[in-house]
């Protein structure tokens, strides 16, 4: 996990290619643009998850690529989502939604089944699911 936090402090809008990071360990572009289509995919189609899904608006691909952008520069790749939209400033971004634990959760099972399917070695899979599990606790506001 040592190396996902070291990653995720470079404040540059470029990456350094030099930098061994998550993104490519994961395989890149490609594995994270999968990802967040997963990631939809998973809230789209899971019963449980409807109550997330209603508070997504339409159409969903923005959401997709926006969790795209944001995951590309979040996991050492390029910083697509500062670039397009500015800091991402996830929690004041969200904070127009209702988001209570039950949100999280569903957010986050959404997360671990994309994760599940996209992300081939164990270790990374846990590295990503448990810093993202820190990240998504923070953007409860109820």
């Amino acid at each position: 996990m040592k190396w996902l936090k070291k990653m995720m402090a470079k404040p540059s809008a470029e990456r350094d290619p030099q930098q061994s990071n998550a993104y490519d360990r994961i395989g890149g572009e490609k594995v994270i643009r999968a990802l967040a289509k997963q990631f939809y995919h998973q809230m789209q189609t899971n019963p449980d998850t409807q109550a997330l899904l209603a508070m997504h608006r339409a159409p969903i691909a923005e959401s997709e690529q926006k969790l795209f952008e944001f995951l590309s520069g979040w996991l050492g790749g390029p910083q697509l989502f500062h670039q397009r939209h500015g800091h991402p400033a996830l929690r004041a971004r969200h904070m127009p939604f209702s988001i209570d634990e039950t949100m999280r959760d569903q957010w986050l099972l959404c997360m671990q089944r994309a994760l599940a399917i996209e992300i081939k070695e164990p270790q990374h899979r846990e590295a990503i699911y448990q810093a993202i599990s820190t990240l998504a606790d923070h953007m409860r506001n109820q």
